[in-house]
């Protein structure tokens, strides 16, 4: 009988939105005939929380779901602490969302010295410099149970990742959020959608919808395999950035009528002269389908 890889899941200052997502995986029976969790905080498993914090339980993967901050896991047990015990241990460590991976809602109420594994490009946690060779991050608010699945098999398979700047797997972070939206024609043309739930129109003029520069693999492995924000008609929040949340998040901060942010690795210059090109154009095709509808 096939040893099944082991994996401690470690719930730190989290809603449990990922671990939920993880449910959602279509094809959970066939993971459980290859994994094992040794403890996770919603799922049925071998040992306790007590059982990991006064024990040294062998696993293979370490899961890190949730902020690290200056909290503690239970009583007086630091957080850090069960987090460097269980580094030591593990082969991999695998940041479970963006709250794991940067900090995320959390980190945005400045208490208690809270944050994610990275900081800025570069920039790490201090306190875990040394288990960053072993590590692998997968942000999202929440993370897309195939991207966590698929590199969870991975690992098992011993296959050695590409990984970008945070240590995101590139395949699913190598592009952005708009690479494979449905509204990429209206984006072009400067057709503009003005309702929350429209089925056209682009959100990016004034929604504040960031899947320009988001990377993400939203549009490409869809949510439940059917939808994502964009196409049911919701701009992208940017969730698995660094800089999620951002301020005012459903509008887009123009100057002079130009967005300040421009998506990722197009020059002003060069955004001004395709804007006055495409605005010169009136696509019937696309304003009778967004107007007369």
């Amino acid at each position: 009988m096939k040893r099944k890889v082991r994996i401690l899941w470690l719930g730190l200052m989290t809603c449990n939105g990922n671990a939920h997502s993880f449910l959602n995986y279509p094809y959970l029976e066939q993971f459980f005939s290859d994994f094992e969790f040794i403890y996770h905080p919603i799922i049925d498993s071998d040992y306790t929380l007590e059982d990991i914090i006064s024990k040294e339980i062998f696993c293979d993967i370490l899961l890190l779901e949730g902020a690290i901050g200056d909290d503690f896991i239970k009583a007086d047990i630091p957080a850090v602490e069960i987090i460097k015990k269980y580094s030591n241990i593990a082969t991999k460590i695998v940041t479970v969302g963006t709250c794991a991976t940067f900090g995320g809602i959390f980190r945005e109420s400045n208490y208690q010295n809270i944050s994610g594994l990275h900081f800025k490009a570069n920039e790490r946690i201090y306190k875990f410099n040394d288990f960053f060779e072993k590590t692998i991050s997968i942000s999202g608010c929440p993370i897309h149970p195939e991207t966590l699945v698929n590199t969870l098999y991975a690992i098992k398979k011993g296959i050695e990742l590409n990984l970008d700047i945070y240590l995101r797997p590139k395949e699913y972070f190598a592009y952005t959020v708009h690479n494979g939206c449905t509204r990429n024609e209206y984006f072009e043309y400067k057709v503009d959608n003005h309702h929350f739930g429209e089925l056209e129109g682009c959100m990016f003029y004034d929604h504040g919808c960031q899947g320009p520069f988001t990377h993400g693999s939203c549009n490409k492995i869809l949510w439940n395999e059917i939808n994502s924000k964009t196409r049911t008609g919701l701009p992208c929040l940017g969730c698995t950035e660094p800089s999620f949340p951002k301020q005012d998040l459903f509008n887009t901060k123009k100057n002079m009528g130009i967005p300040e942010y421009l998506p990722i690795g197009v020059p002003k210059r060069v955004y001004l002269t395709l804007a006055g090109i495409t605005k010169a154009f009136t696509i019937d095709r696309l304003q009778k389908k967004l107007f007369n509808d």
